[in-house]
């Protein structure tokens, strides 16, 4: 399940970086996940009042909100499979169910 995701972002990373001329070295693969990290941030705290709202409505931060967060799930996958990882065995390991 997650493997199939995971493989459809790398797709989708894939021509990205190769339109825009990036490198995705393994360092790449974290960096993107911290700046997602921080453009969730902002994304919560516009929509909690914490941040300035620069004219969007509620509607939009919902959404801002909502599509920062599947950035950093795909960037979480992204990692994952760059490195490897079994996000599945982990996740039955650490939060003790099959996903």
């Amino acid at each position: 399940m997650l493997e199939d995701l995971a493989d459809k972002f790398e797709r989708a990373s894939k021509i990205y970086a190769e339109a825009n001329g990036l490198e995705r070295d393994p360092d790449w693969f974290l960096l993107k996940l911290q700046e997602e990290m921080g453009e969730l941030t902002q994304a919560w705290n516009r929509v909690t009042g914490r941040g300035r709202a620069k004219g969007r409505s509620a509607e939009d931060m919902s959404r801002d909100l909502a599509d920062e967060t599947a950035d950093l799930l795909g960037h979480i996958l992204l990692f994952a499979h760059n490195n490897r990882l079994d996000l599945e065995a982990a996740i039955e390991r650490k939060w003790l169910f099959r996903p």
